[in-house]
This record gives structure tokens, C-alpha cells and sequence, in this order.
């Protein structure tokens, strides 16, 4: 049979990164492709303790339908921690808790554009958002970037000339792909742009407590006092990826559209691991284990940075990111990503060509994106060295 797909998934394409890890089923590959949190970094045995307890006390709770703006107790958990630790949220928000922060960009997406409708986003930026984005037939449009983050002239200029610009994709403190931070004045910078043009902010913040060096920027919800900003967060890389649970924090209006949206998703996020978390939230030490996570990945970007130091070609330039788990490979004019990661293959070593996270994915790319926080330090000395001999070959 020839099945009629929609136009909207057609042109959709399978993500690089879920691909690979199809050849990581392979022992003996290393792999800097994902973006997976160090097993070591799972609170399993507290998790343990709070699941037992749970099923003793609470079985019907934990495995009974929820609400879809998320277990209460963890809605209020959070949204404290968020207003006191960050100055996030104000009593004009709401907080809705979703399957991980890849729904939470997907819902925002699905209530806030129509067919045709532009959204700006970095270049690159994350393939997981601009694969959501394509999903309702946007015009994406790329905003360059540097170390300080977007360029903020660049971004002004794209507001005067396109028409229905509809919201600013940004993940402002170490980026995937790139792990580069926007500093505090583009920040301001950017809301006040977004005041100016009235389009909204959808910042995306996953890594923001992986912070291993540096000064800490705020982020650009906590500067907001006129309902520009929906902030997506997530508890994958602080706690575990697998219990999918992610927030946004924004406008209430625009929660409760997005609450609609959700019941015809998947009615509510697992009710089981809300609860769980919410009992982590309250019985645990959440920033002390961040800490923990903090210190393992500190050591990993440090030998990984090193071992490309000594290794690499060094007309091959890289960022050094202050926290994060992504290093952003820059290679010389007119090499090809894609053709690089094919050579890396080979010596079973895994990367992400730079193409993959660009609004023009089908266009040549001359970088790739590393990973740090999966593997293990004896494998990013091993790995770095294969890459090297790749590289070489390569660049001859």
C-alpha cells in the first residue's frame, strides 16, 4: 500500500543522535554522540527507598490516572525552589509538569504558531527543538552566534524584516551543541528586543545547574516582569532522564492553553515518578547531589579539553564551556562533519556531525559536537586519541 502520510511528518527526519544510538548497541563503540547523564550521577538507592514506601503506603495514588497540570505537591515544590534559588516565576505564572522538556517545547510550539509562522532560534541549536518546530511547518530562522551567546544585532535585524514572528527559541546557558553561556547584557538585551517586537522568549534551560566554572548569569525568566518568557526545565540531567519529568513556567494563559494541548497528548505526566520526585524534593538533598554531579563533570570536561589540547590538529578549534555536557569541534573551512564522523565510525568511535543541529541540515558543516558526561575517563583518553588519528587522516 502507499500510506498518505500528513505533510507535516513527510518531510521529517529520523534524529541523528536517536539514530546512533542504535550503533552504541555496540560494546566496543565509544561514544561521544548522546547527551546521557553518567549512570554514576542516579540517585537509584533514595529512589529505591521512596518507591518502596510509596507502593506501601500509597500504591492507589501512585498508579491512578493524575491531573494534567501535574501532581500538586511536585507543581509546588518546584515552582518554590525555581522563585527562591533563581528568582524564576511571579504570581502572574503557572507551572505545568510535562513528560520531560522536549514536551514542554512541543506543547508551547503547538500553541503558540500556525502554518507559516516564523520562529528564530541559534545556529545551531538543539535538533530535538528544531525537529518540533518543523513538525508544524514553521519558517525557522537561524541566528548566529558567538561566545557571548546570539548576536543580538543580528537578531534585531531579523525581527525588523520577517513578518509573524511568533517566539525566540534560545538556550542561553551552556548550548547544546555549542556549551557556550550568553552573557548577562544580551540577555537584557533580548527582552527588551522581545518587549519591542511583542514576540515571546521559549528559554530552554536543561543544563543550567551543571555549572563547573565561571560566574553564574541569570536566567533570562528571572529578569522578565512582563509575561515574555516561558522557561522550559527539566529534572533529566539533575536527577535521571529515564522518569521523564519536565516543567514550564510561564504566563497562566498560556499554561492553560498548553494544559489543553496536553490532555489530548497524553493526559498527564507519569503519576508514579511525580510522586516520587516530589518525595526526593522534600526528603533529600537535592543540591548537595548536584554538587556530586557538578564535581564528576568538572573532571570529565577537564581531561576531555586536555586530551584535546595534546591530541588534536590544532587548526581544529573547540569551545571550553563553563558547565554543561557538550563541546562544540570547529573545523577548518570546507571540511565536512558527516564525512569526519564516518572516519570516526570506522575506529568505532561516535560523534555528531555539526549539520545535524543547524536550521539547514542538508548543507556541508564543518564541525562536529563531543559529549563528556557518558563516557568514562579512560574512554575519553582512548576515544580522543582514535578521533586524533581520524582527524589526521582527514585533514591530509
Amino acid at each position: 500500500m502507499n500510506y498518505p502520510f500528513s505533510d507535516k511528518i513527510s518531510t521529517l527526519k529520523p534524529s541523528a543522535i536517536r539514530e546512533i544510538f542504535k550503533v552504541l548497541e555496540n560494546p566496543e563503540v565509544i561514544s561521544f554522540a548522546g547527551g546521557n547523564p553518567d549512570p554514576e550521577t542516579f540517585p537509584a538507592k533514595e529512589m529505591s527507598k521512596i518507591a518502596e514506601r510509596l507502593f506501601e503506603t500509597n500504591a492507589a495514588g501512585a498508579l491512578q490516572y493524575g491531573i494534567t497540570e501535574g501532581f500538586m505537591p511536585l507543581r509546588e515544590l518546584t515552582a518554590k525552589r525555581l522563585k527562591e534559588k533563581y528568582q524564576v516565576g511571579t504570581s502572574d505564572d503557572s507551572l505545568i509538569i510535562t513528560s520531560g522538556g522536549q514536551q514542554a517545547i512541543e506543547l508551547f510550539t503547538k500553541v503558540m504558531v500556525n502554518e507559516g509562522d516564523v520562529i528564530f532560534c541559534e545556529n545551531p541549536s538543539f535538533i530535538g527543538a528544531l525537529n518540533a518546530f518543523r513538525s508544524y511547518n514553521v519558517k525557522l530562522v537561524g541566528i548566529d552566534s558567538d561566545e557571548g551567546g546570539m548576536k543580538m544585532d543580528a537578531l534585531e535585524h531579523s525581527l525588523k524584516t520577517e513578518k509573524n514572528v511568533k517566539f525566540i527559541y534560545i538556550i542561553p546557558t551552556f548550548q547544546n551543541p555549542s556549551g557556550r553561556t550568553m552573557n548577562l547584557e544580551r540577555r537584557k538585551t533580548m527582552l527588551a528586543l522581545a518587549s519591542k517586537y511583542n514576540v515571546m522568549i521559549l528559554e530552554d534551560n536543561p543544563y543550567f545547574e551543571l555549572r563547573y566554572s565561571g560566574e553564574y548569569v541569570p536566567p533570562i525568566k528571572s529578569l522578565d516582569t512582563e509575561g515574555l518568557v516561558l522557561y522550559a526545565g527539566s529534572y533529566s540531567k539533575i536527577l535521571s532522564p529515564g522518569i521523564r519529568m519536565g516543567f514550564a513556567i510561564g504566563p497562566k494563559q498560556v499554561i492553560d492553553k498548553m494544559v489543553v494541548a496536553k490532555q489530548v497528548s497524553d493526559v498527564h505526566t507519569n503519576q508514579f515518578f511525580s510522586m516520587l520526585v516530589a518525595e526526593y524534593l522534600k526528603n533529600c538533598d537535592l543540591d548537595k547531589h548536584i554538587e556530586e554531579i557538578r564535581n564528576l563533570y568538572r573532571s570529565k570536561r577537564d581531561l576531555m579539553l586536555s586530551e584535546l589540547d595534546q591530541n588534536f590538529d590544532k587548526r581544529v578549534s573547540y569551545t571550553r564551556p563553563d558547565g554543561g555536557i557538550f563541546l562544540w569541534c570547529q573545523l577548518p573551512a570546507g571540511s565536512d562533519g558527516v564525512a569526519l564522523c564516518k572516519l570516526f565510525s570506522d575506529k568505532k568511535v561516535a560523534a555528531v556531525p555539526g549539520s545535524t543541529f543547524m536550521v539547514d541540515d542538508r548543507a556541508v558543516c564543518p564541525a562536529i559536537r563531543l559529549n563528556y558526561s557518558m563516557p568514562s575517563k579512560e574512554q575519553i583518553i582512548k576515544g580522543v586519541k582514535l578521533m586524533s588519528e581520524a582527524l589526521n587522516q582527514y585533514l591530509k
